[in-house]
């Protein structure tokens, strides 16, 4: 006769040393379990829906508790509202129509013709590039059912921008109009007798800074009176000068412009009552 169990009769014997659980405690244990994974999976919820990129990323130690807001401290503001734009009361005359649109990513454009100088002479436009915007043009009342650029009243586009290069801009400002410090303005021009070249002068330059905001600045452009390339005779009166006006509230940044009978101390006076429009929006708040 054999010594040796099979492993058939040693399964056997350690079966009968077991201890089964009775039913009651077999339920018990049944519900202990369901509760610490009803735990569990809350939990993995309350994570995902803070943030799917910490719940997915390694943790090789734990991370530090963050210290608690403050209460008084106020949410990062995104959209451009319309509340912080110009308002009809803000201006020198009564508006019939207000038009404005809305963009991701414009440049921030000062003026066309500041943009055509820097180019002719082979230079990048030296715009800034925003994050969002938010533009509108007011017409005044009774304007002409055809309109011309000089019908607009004002015109005005609000930017948000990263705050560093919001900043930057107002610290280029010399910089981007010293090309254009003196420049000769050569192309087309349309008089009642036809097509001809002309010639003007244009003397681009920074004339007034921090009256409004954070930074503020007046760009001007004083141009001689356009003259026929040919005749050397004048195609028209004398220009007024091109007025733009930045202001700088936080990370947002207003371009102003008037239509061209508006004079520079208008333009301020437009430009403070942007400046208190934009706390509306700026990050941060006023």
């Amino acid at each position: 006769m054999r010594d040796d169990p099979t492993f058939v009769e040693q399964i056997q014997r350690d079966l009968r040393d077991v201890r089964w659980l009775g039913p009651e405690e077999i339920r018990s244990r049944g519900r202990r379990r369901s509760q610490r994974k009803i735990v569990v999976a809350t939990v993995v919820l309350a994570l995902a829906g803070v943030s799917a990129v910490a719940v997915a990323a390694p943790r090789k130690s734990p991370s530090p508790a963050l210290p608690a807001a403050a209460p008084s401290a106020s949410p990062t503001r995104h959209e451009i509202t319309t509340d912080a734009l110009l308002q009809p009361a803000d201006l020198p005359q009564q508006v019939d129509v207000q038009l404005s649109q809305s963009g991701l990513g414009e440049p921030v454009r000062l003026a066309d013709m500041l943009s055509y100088c820097r180019t002719s002479q082979g230079r990048s436009e030296g715009w800034q590039t925003s994050i969002l915007s938010r533009s509108q043009t007011f017409v005044p009342k009774r304007a002409a059912p055809i309109l011309t650029q000089s019908d607009g009243l004002v015109t005005q586009d609000l930017f948000r921008l990263v705050p560093e290069t919001a900043r930057q801009l107002f610290a280029s400002l010399d910089d981007l109009v010293a090309p254009c410090a003196t420049w000769l303005s050569v192309g087309p021009v349309m008089t009642a007798g036809g097509t001809r070249t002309g010639e003007a002068l244009h003397r681009w330059s920074v004339v007034r800074r921090g009256f409004a905001g954070d930074d503020a600045a007046i760009l001007r452009d004083s141009l001689t009176v356009t003259r026929d390339l040919e005749t050397g005779q004048p195609l028209g009166d004398q220009p007024s000068p091109i007025l733009v006006a930045v202001v700088r509230v936080g990370d947002t940044v207003s371009v102003l412009r008037l239509g061209y009978d508006g004079t520079e101390a208008e333009l301020v006076q437009l430009a403070v009552a942007a400046a208190a429009r934009m706390c509306a929006a700026a990050n941060p708040p006023c």
